[in-house]
């Protein structure tokens, strides 16, 4: 039991210590409530993520006029789909129609908040399913508080970063919001087939790489969402 309680606590400490860096970036604090739901709802994300990635990749595995290439092609690809869209619909679920949502920043906070909550869920399932040792699963907890957890942040952070221009009054073009999509998912995809995929050096080295690139670009999305109208325009849409 105590095990147990280790797993759960030490699956979701990455998370809370990345929810607080980031609501740190928002000078008008989003409600306590609303946080918890919206991380509630990025956990629930996950379950349906699960559920959903086990039904298609049986399928696509099954698929014979596929060789393996395009298998695996497409499958880090289905997977960094589903994840980011299931964690962008729970968003829009839970926050587009509140009125707190007052500023294009907020709905960064709010991906990135739903994401940490994905991640949270996802971190337990590992430590439940490969039942670490107390070193061991302190020693995962890290990797992945600088790694996949991360990962999930910044990706759902720069996807909403897009939403939040395809909402700007001035800017509301299709092409921003298929770039935001395109951009999370491959570069989720991307990281993803680095860690499985490569060895050695380069496990670590390309991955590192992508969460440094990734997350001097989030900031630079925090830079120029600050310099926008303070209103944000979802409710109309």
């Amino acid at each position: 039991m105590n095990h147990y309680l280790f797993y759960i606590v030490l699956g979701i400490a990455p998370s809370i210590i990345w929810l607080l860096f980031y609501l740190k970036k928002d000078k008008k604090p989003e409600p306590k409530s609303k946080i918890l739901q919206v991380f509630g709802g990025g956990i629930a994300a996950a379950i349906l993520a699960a559920i959903t990635e086990t039904i298609i990749l049986k399928k696509l595995l099954g698929l014979e006029t596929l060789d393996r290439t395009a298998k695996i092609i497409f499958i880090f690809l289905i997977i960094a789909f589903i994840e980011e869209i299931l964690k962008y619909l729970i968003v829009r679920l839970l926050v587009f129609k509140d009125s707190e949502l007052d500023e294009p920043i907020d709905i960064v906070i709010y991906m990135i908040i739903a994401a940490l909550g994905f991640a949270a869920l996802e971190n337990v399932f590992l430590f439940f399913s490969e039942r670490l040792q107390i070193f061991e699963t302190v020693l995962v907890a890290a990797l992945r508080f600088v790694g996949a957890t991360f990962l999930h942040a910044l990706s759902s952070g720069i996807l909403g970063f897009f939403i939040a221009l395809w909402f700007s009054k001035n800017k509301k073009n299709v092409i921003l919001l298929f770039t935001g999509v395109s951009f999370s998912v491959i570069l989720h995809a991307l990281y993803n087939f680095f860690i499985i995929k490569t060895n050695s050096f380069w496990r670590f080295a390309l991955p590192g790489i992508l969460l440094v690139f990734l997350a001097s670009f989030l900031g630079f999305c925090f830079k120029k969402l600050k310099s926008m109208k303070s209103v944000c325009q979802t409710t109309s849409s």
